[in-house]
């Protein structure tokens, strides 16, 4: 009997949960890139021994940022996934393409983090990023930072460009 009674106790708060989550909400937050990356040495000559790639320790970068952000509450983190594509190096006559993918979080104060693969002719590594992203009415504005250290060397990008909320 105290048996029964422990497990009706322990099993009836599960019985009041719905059974399906609620549908996230998302919210699109695309939108053009623009910044510099620097290269470490041993980057610059793989890419011109391997690829005959000659570009110097800067490279400007130009792409698109595909975001998606899930809300959960008006008051905590979100969830954040992003995909960015970047041609670097178009100052110097070159075309560098990058390819990320980062999941993370964004605080409501526009704080956000995160880290996934990335890939690029010097090959394939992990990206860890941090920014933050300034409002202004239905403009946001982003400044984020990255780290890409791998096999090859280092990469440091930041970024900077805008979005309008959409769905």
């Amino acid at each position: 009997m105290g048996a029964a009674f422990l497990i009706f106790a322990v099993s009836t708060p599960a019985l009041s949960q719905p059974m399906v989550p609620p549908v996230a909400e998302t919210v699109s937050l695309s939108g053009p890139r623009v910044g510099v990356t620097f290269l470490s040495p041993e980057i610059v000559r793989k890419l011109q021994t391997e690829g005959g790639i000659r570009v110097g320790p800067a490279v400007t970068q130009f792409g698109w940022q595909f975001e998606k952000q899930f809300y959960s509450t008006q008051t905590g983190p979100t969830a954040v996934t992003e995909c960015v594509l970047l041609l670097g190096g178009l100052d110097q006559g070159v075309a560098l393409p990058s390819l990320s993918w980062l999941a993370g979080i964004r605080t409501k104060d526009g704080a956000e983090f995160g880290v996934g693969p990335n890939v690029t002719p010097v090959g394939v590594a992990l990206a860890i990023a941090a920014g933050i992203t300034f409002r202004a009415g239905v403009l946001n504005i982003p400044v984020n930072l990255a780290v890409v250290p791998s096999k090859a060397g280092m990469r440091v990008s930041l970024l900077t460009g805008f979005s309008l909320r959409g769905r």
